[in-house]
């Protein structure tokens, strides 16, 4: 099973950004165009097909609430590629404390709504991850099973505050909810690639989501550690559409020359696992 487990399917109407800003210099262009209606939202036959052509199995589609960066792309908006195909794809929930309050109430209903995981931004809303405000959701969380995902590393969108992206911020959650899965998405990008690995390696509970991150790049970011042992904390990620032609990126870490087991786990059976995906 090939996983993609970080992937933006935004809504243009409700986009703060520009088309130029939002798509990276990495992206496809006409591919992502052409999974667009006119009125600029995306047409389940065709994204599903896009992923079915790519080889991707399974994909985890992003909800966002950051009007100050991104803009909001509430779940509501992916209901329709969910309901076109829910095998294939799978939706991740998504709170903001400065909106949504109280933050349990607010990730139950998304929870209801089919969400397996909850992705919390705190580079784009401006909140630390460690935020006691967000303690009963991640209390929430630990009692279902569910993981978080935190964004960690910088963002160059304008708005986004870097500082709140230092994986090390989530030492204190961890301590605090000790059987809460974490998943550390793109993996420390940046400047935290050492603190982000030494995590992963030290908890069973703490995964990388190597989304954003070219896979030629990968020994070179995390040069520190033996690869075929930092690869097996991996979950594979395209960060869709901030990436090449899908199934690029694929090749790409195949390409790595990572053990057989390694890389089955990297493309799909971590992110089986985690996400409880079967």
């Amino acid at each position: 099973m090939i996983v993609d487990a970080h992937v933006h399917l935004a809504r243009l109407p409700t986009l703060k950004l520009a088309w130029d800003t939002w798509l990276s210099p990495a992206s496809d262009r006409a591919e992502v165009e052409s999974v667009y209606g006119p009125d600029g939202a995306i047409v389940p036959e065709r994204i599903d097909a896009l992923f079915a052509a790519g080889g991707v199995d399974r994909a985890l589609l992003f909800t966002e609430h950051s009007p100050r960066v991104t803009g909001m792309q509430p779940p509501e908006d992916l209901l329709p590629v969910l309901e076109y195909n829910p095998t294939r794809f799978r939706l991740v929930a998504n709170v903001n404390p400065h909106l949504h309050y109280p933050v349990a109430a607010e990730l139950r209903r998304q929870l209801d709504l089919g969400a397996v995981a909850l992705k919390i931004h705190p580079v784009h809303g401006n909140f630390a991850p460690n935020d006691r405000e967000l303690y009963p959701a991640y209390a929430e969380c630990e009692q279902r099973g569910i993981p978080v995902i935190t964004h960690t590393g910088p963002s160059s969108f304008p708005g986004a505050s870097g500082r709140r992206g230092d994986p090390v911020l989530m030492d204190d959650v961890l301590r605090d909810f000790p059987d809460l899965t974490v998943v550390l998405a793109h993996g420390g990008r940046g400047w935290s690639y050492e603190v982000a690995g030494f995590m992963a390696l030290a908890r069973p509970n703490v995964w990388l989501d190597i989304a954003g991150l070219p896979p030629r790049k990968l020994p070179q970011y995390y040069d520190r550690f033996d690869l075929d042992r930092i690869a097996t904390r991996w979950i594979f990620g395209t960060d869709w559409p901030a990436s090449p032609a899908m199934g690029v990126n694929l090749k790409a870490v195949a390409d790595l020359g990572l053990a057989p087991n390694v890389l089955d786990a990297v493309l799909g059976g971590n992110a089986e696992r985690v996400y409880r995906l079967t």
